[in-house]
Parts: structure tokens; C-alpha cells; sequence
């Protein structure tokens, strides 16, 4: 991953900027009493969340390590503590503060929207999906007016059909009395074009699903953007 080869042969600067070394006006704290949130770079909303007199440098060394936030967001709890100055107190804030960043991009819980395209179930899990390091799959519930029963997570790891089986795919919706289920994946190389594997694993599921009745409205590849099989007319012949 582009995040871990950053962090394997970036070398750190022996000297960082404290928050003792700043003007008053210039320490992000200051800065978010006087001027807002809105007016602080990410640096320094970063220092901020980091807590400790190194904060400004790491926040900086951060974000040139990572290249963007959203690199970040893909970085572990691991990979963050091998940073001088940040242990496990300042890498549990980071990863807690970006988790919750992505949930509120989710729907509020005691809502039940509505699934009635393809982007609309690419909005639900790509804040879920997105930055994540692996191959996951999950599985959207809906009911007869296609809003959404459930979103759960049945898989973890390379998406084949020698390791994806159908039976755990359609469990929750049987469970759930779901009338229809839309699979979404992600590409970690954020590249949402579907392989062959992608496509005979799609067309599995569908006709397993013609079988048990539960209709697969759509087979979801989450990257950069994302790519509806179901649209491209690929495993749903």
C-alpha cells in the first residue's frame, strides 16, 4: 500500500514545531476559540486531536507521510504508533475521531432510507468501505418497498467463489425477512473496475437468489467512484 512503503523509508525531522514555539495568535487552539473550526487547516485540527506539546510537528509529519487525509484514514493504529511521539493514547484518538467522521456521512440510525439507485446504496457503505486496507463484503437488506432493514458485513478478505458462499450471504436476509439484498465490495486500489472474479461471483449470488426468492438488485465495487454490475449488465444475465 502507498501508506505503508511512506512509512517504511520516510525519515522523521530531528527537530518539530511545539506548541511553546508558536505565537499565542498562531496555536491552533487559540485559533479555534477566536476565529472557529472552519478556520483551522488540517494540521491543526489534527494537533488539536493529538493533544501534546509535539502536536503541530506530528500533525505536519502526519499529513506528509500520509500525502492526505484520506491516506490517513486508511492508516492502522499500528502503523500510526511507529511515529515518534505518537503511543497508544494519541493513535486511539486518531483512529476514534476518523470513525466517527465516517459515521456521520452514514444515515442516522432511526432513519430508514430508501434505495432507489445505484448511488443511492454506493452512499450507505461507501463511508463504511472506502478507506478500508482489505477486501470486504457487505450486504444491504431491503423489504418490499426497497428500504433499508439492515447493513451487515459477511466477509473479509479476496472476493472468489472458492471462499464466498451464498448461503452466508443470504442468512441475514432470510433472517430479516428481506425481500431484496444489494452486495457491495471495495477495491483497496481504489480502482471500482470489476475483474472476472468479481463477475462470476455476482452471477452466483443472483441465481442463488432466484432460488430462495430474495431478489440481488445489484452487486455494488466501491473505489475511487463506483461501479454498479447490475448497470454494466455484468453477472446478471
Amino acid at each position: 500500500m502507498t501508506t505503508q512503503l511512506a512509512f517504511a523509508y520516510h525519515r522523521p525531522s530531528p527537530t518539530r514545531r511545539r506548541v511553546c514555539d508558536l505565537p499565542l495568535e498562531e496555536r491552533p487552539l487559540y485559533r479555534l476559540h477566536r476565529h472557529g473550526s472552519d478556520a483551522l487547516a488540517t494540521a491543526e485540527l489534527l494537533a488539536l486531536v493529538l493533544g501534546t506539546a509535539e502536536a503541530p510537528g506530528i500533525a505536519d509529519e502526519l499529513l506528509t507521510r500520509c500525502g492526505s487525509l484520506h491516506q490517513l484514514a486508511r492508516t492502522s493504529k499500528e502503523q500510526l504508533m511507529r511515529i515518534r511521539g505518537i503511543g497508544e493514547t494519541q493513535a486511539g484518538r486518531l483512529v476514534a475521531v476518523l470513525e466517527l467522521s465516517r459515521r456521520l456521512q452514514a444515515p442516522p440510525a432511526d432513519e430508514r432510507p430508501r434505495v432507489t439507485s445505484p448511488a443511492d446504496a454506493a452512499a450507505l457503505l461507501t463511508p463504511r468501505m472506502a478507506h478500508l486496507e482489505q477486501e470486504a463484503l457487505w450486504v444491504i437488506l431491503l423489504d418490499t418497498r426497497n428500504r433499508v432493514l439492515k447493513m451487515t458485513e459477511i466477509y473479509k478478505g479476496s472476493l472468489n467463489t472458492s471462499v464466498v458462499r451464498t448461503g452466508e450471504i443470504f442468512r441475514p436476509a432470510i433472517e430479516a425477512a428481506a425481500a431484496a439484498v444489494i452486495i457491495a465490495h471495495n477495491h483497496p486500489s481504489l480502482d471500482p473496475s470489476p475483474s472476472p472474479e468479481d463477475i462470476n461471483v455476482t452471477r452466483q449470488i443472483v441465481q442463488a437468489g432466484k432460488l430462495l426468492d430474495i431478489e440481488c438488485l445489484d452487486h455494488i465495487i466501491i473505489g475511487r467512484t463506483f461501479v454498479s454490475l447490475k448497470e454494466r449488465a455484468l453477472g446478471f444475465d
